[in-house]
């Protein structure tokens, strides 16, 4: 398939930032109480935002998941990401390409909030590349697993979603990138497991930015 169009999750596709900002929602959990592992916190949350997990949160902390509460998470997860997020090994190499084989229609579909999307893609030289593309799921009446915020991205590049590529790297945003009617290639990182990807509907699983090349 000749694709017109790519659309981009941010978190782990674009940039490193998953074991950042759940290592900052791992220690925020523990000191209510709640302890786990950053592996376990990441099965757990990854490709979720943080209020759709609100009932389990609340069962395990024992107290209510406030916007206080919520405000101080995003604050020491940006002051954390400031700090050490990078991009992922290759993208920039892969992004340029993607960008002059589709003339610039490109995207960010994230499920993440605008501020720290933006910030991210700066810290790592890529915000130039998506300026004035980049779609945020909590401006969405739904964030991902449905697919609000690729039919956004889609519809503002003019592109019917079914010529458009999604590149995801969470069973989440894969279904959301399917639901939106497009084709969805998954990222996976060595060793991370390739079989949730496929059976999310993932047609293609590539282990290395050096891949996400389109002839």
């Amino acid at each position: 398939m000749t694709f017109q169009a790519i659309l981009f999750d941010c978190d782990g596709v674009l940039v490193d930032s998953e074991a950042i900002t759940c290592g900052v929602l791992r220690d925020m959990f523990e000191e209510q109480g709640w302890r786990m592992t950053l592996a376990e916190c990441m099965q757990r949350f990854v490709g979720h935002t943080v209020k759709s997990q609100r009932v389990t949160i609340e069962a395990n902390t024992g107290q209510p998941l406030t916007d206080e509460w919520l405000q101080q998470f995003f604050e020491r997860r940006n002051v954390r990401l400031q700090e050490s997020i990078t991009a992922i090994e290759g993208v920039h190499e892969a992004v340029a390409h993607l960008h002059d084989h589709c003339q610039g229609r490109i995207a960010v579909a994230s499920g993440a909030d605008r501020f720290k999307v933006e910030m991210m893609l700066k810290q790592v030289g890529l915000h130039d590349f998506f300026e004035g593309r980049i779609f945020s799921g909590h401006e969405m009446p739904r964030s991902k697993p449905h697919p609000d915020v690729y039919l956004a991205a889609a519809a503002h590049l003019q592109v019917d979603p079914a010529h458009c590529l999604v590149v995801e790297d969470t069973t989440v945003g894969i279904t959301a990138g399917v639901a939106a009617g497009a084709t969805v290639w998954a990222y996976a990182a060595p060793p991370a497991p390739h079989e949730p990807l496929l059976q999310a509907g993932a047609a293609r699983v590539f282990t290395g930015m050096h891949a996400l090349r389109l002839s």
